[in-house]
């Protein structure tokens, strides 16, 4: 009777930790209902992380920076405003089209 609690106690925790691991690495709603929105705004947040490392180690000045920074913006402003038009998405042209304006921000940063 003992091995059953014990086995029924070992399924019960492999099965608790296998939800937490599952749960942790799930998209939200809103991720997995816009997943092109997530992709270029992902993009962004790691643009303008780049856009601070490089401030911050010197290798553009204040307003390259604050320059680049406002390009960040205004294509954030763009996705926001294509997907207005959509119910909230953007569609596989408006997502080539802010990725290319990423690609752009992205070869002026450097790295």
């Amino acid at each position: 009777m003992q091995w059953k609690r014990t086995l029924l106690t070992a399924a019960m925790a492999t099965a608790l930790s296998l939800g937490i691991a599952a749960s942790a690495s799930a998209d939200t709603v809103w991720q997995s209902h816009h997943p092109r929105r997530e992709e270029v705004n992902n993009r962004l947040n790691n643009l303008n992380h780049r856009i601070g490392v490089e401030r911050a180690e010197g290798e553009i000045s204040t307003r390259q920076a604050r320059s680049m920074r406002a390009k960040d913006r205004t294509i954030r402003a763009q996705e926001r405003f294509d997907a207005s038009f959509s119910n909230g998405h953007i569609t596989r042209a408006e997502q080539r089209a802010l990725n290319q304006d990423e690609n752009g921000l992205s070869r002026q940063i450097g790295r």
